[in-house]
C-alpha cells in the first residue's frame, strides 16, 4: 500500500477562527425594530396613538359586557325602566290635564 498523508474526506478538519474574529457558521439573524409608538424625537405616532386608543375601547367593552351580566346591574336596570316608565305615565297625565277644556 502507498503512504498515504491527506486527511480523509469523512473527517474534516476543523479550523480555528484567526485572532480577534468570530467563528460563526449561520448568517446574522435580523433584529425586528420595535414599533414603541413614538418617534426618535419622543413624539407619538398615529400607529401608536391608534393601538392605544383601540386597546381601551376593547377594555371597554368587555368590562362593559361583563358588568352587565351581574344581579346588581340587572336590579339597576329593572328600577330605571320602571322609573322611566312611570315618568313617561305622569307626563302623559299631565298633558292630558293641559289639554281639558274648563
Amino acid at each position: 500500500m502507498a503512504d498515504d498523508t491527506t486527511t480523509p474526506a469523512t473527517e474534516p478538519k476543523a479550523e480555528t477562527p484567526a485572532a480577534g474574529a468570530t467563528a460563526s457558521p449561520l448568517p446574522p439573524v435580523p433584529t425586528p425594530t420595535l414599533d414603541t409608538g413614538y418617534t426618535d424625537a419622543g413624539v407619538p405616532t398615529l400607529e401608536g396613538v391608534r393601538d392605544k386608543i383601540e386597546t381601551r375601547y376593547g377594555t371597554a367593552l368587555g368590562a362593559t359586557e361583563l358588568a352587565a351580566n351581574t344581579p346588581e346591574v340587572r336590579t339597576a336596570t329593572e328600577q330605571y325602566e320602571a322609573k322611566q316608565k312611570a315618568t313617561a305615565e305622569k307626563l302623559d297625565e299631565i298633558r292630558a290635564s293641559m289639554h281639558k277644556p274648563e
